[in-house]
């Protein structure tokens, strides 16, 4: 490019071979979801800009970043595990700045996928935690993974974000990254999920959630939450909302917690099957256990604040009680048969740690009644069949 005007001139353009199988995969799949190509850049150059005309004559420009996905087995590794690799040029190449193109107007979207073109399918990451790109390095996952994604269309999870030799700290602040499985009829949704998570900024948690609304529901056309429309706000004023309000961030980050702990259950060896209760009054999760027996679960944060002794502390308690009954804020011992207590506060993973009612420090004040605050020692369990067995 000869110069710039108004950042325009955005993007490092890498020169590649071997790539035409990807670029066609790419056009293709602005096909198969419903848009027109108008523009496409030359296969022998990464990335690939394609500037498209969808339905409704919806303009959509996007700066795609394609990396081939491959089954060579390695050595050591599991025998179904697949992966993407992060590479353009030799590795002569590789010092210096990666930086990802991201117009700085907001007109153009960032995709950084995997293609694998042997399933038909690609996989999106988050170009946030991928800014620079980190040239050389293969991001890995699970046959299953990806295997959802070619029977059902979409497909959502969560991996886990470690420090490397090559890098001294793990990619997420929460230690974790939301992959995107997709097929190519679904493209124009994943880019205008992606144009939303990026211009939010949305960190793993959020963006898991959002992809799995997107799952259920296809985005029409630059607009992804009817909240929007509902509220007569923007999504960048609700999530503004949320943090100025330290209840209403209370309220998502419970719910949040909540959510992880879900897939925690749905993914245990010992449960048979998680449901949510969202009604007033009740617990969180009603459980059946391997074994057959139903249990429910009530979720709550641990303090960000530790105990001097180092000893972390949950607070098991309604928001407010009932007027004229005090003791109504704290629960009775029969109102639920176990609480998880999610460590995410203090230790930015979504673990979480199990104890039984019956089992909790009683109230000093109202007999039958447990005291507001736990603390989560070694007498808490990892697992919820531990906990009542």
């Amino acid at each position: 490019m000869s110069g710039e005007l108004a950042g325009r001139a955005y993007a490092r353009v890498y020169q590649v071979s071997g790539k035409r199988a990807l670029h066609t995969f790419l056009t293709d799949a602005v096909e198969a979801s419903g848009g027109k190509v108008l523009f496409a850049s030359p296969h022998t150059k990464a990335p690939v800009y394609l500037g498209i005309q969808a339905e409704g004559d919806e303009r959509i420009g996007l700066l795609c970043y394609p990396f081939r996905c491959t089954t060579k087995p390695i050595k050591g590794r599991a025998e179904d595990e697949r992966r993407m690799q992060v590479r353009y040029g030799g590795e002569e190449t590789w010092d210096g700045d990666h930086r990802l193109g991201i117009d700085v107007a907001g007109v153009d979207t960032t995709l950084v996928v995997g293609i694998d073109l042997q399933l038909g399918v690609l996989v999106g990451l988050d170009p946030v935690l991928y800014d620079p790109l980190p040239m050389g390095i293969s991001v890995e996952y699970k046959q299953d993974d990806i295997g959802a994604a070619a029977k059902d269309g979409w497909t959502v999870w969560e991996r886990e974000s470690r420090p490397g030799r090559r890098r001294g700290e793990a990619r997420s602040e929460l230690g974790i990254e939301t992959l995107v499985a997709f097929r190519p009829e679904r493209l124009l949704d994943f880019a205008r999920f992606e144009r939303y998570a990026t211009s939010l900024g949305l960190d793993p948690p959020l963006r898991f959630k959002t992809a799995e609304e997107v799952a259920a529901a296809p985005v029409p056309g630059g607009t992804l939450h009817k909240l929007e429309e509902h509220f007569d706000l923007s999504s960048r004023e609700i999530l503004d909302l949320i943090t100025r309000r330290h209840r209403l961030e209370i309220a998502v980050r419970g719910g949040v917690a909540e959510h992880h702990l879900q897939a925690h259950l749905e993914r245990a060896s010992d449960v048979r099957r998680v449901s949510q209760i969202d009604q007033d009054g009740q617990p969180d999760f009603g459980v059946t256990l391997a074994s057959g027996r139903r249990v429910t679960v009530e979720c709550k944060n641990v303090s960000p604040v530790r105990r001097a002794d180092g000893t972390i502390k949950v607070e098991v308690q309604k928001t407010r009680a009932s007027k004229g009954d005090p003791q109504s804020r704290f629960y009775r011992r029969d109102q639920f048969d176990a609480v998880a207590a999610c460590l995410w506060p203090v230790t930015g993973s979504w673990e979480y740690r199990f104890k039984a009612t019956v089992d909790l420090e009683p109230h000093k004040d109202f007999p039958g009644r447990v005291a507001a605050i736990q603390l989560v020692d070694g007498s808490w369990f990892d697992t919820i069949s531990d906990t009542l067995a």
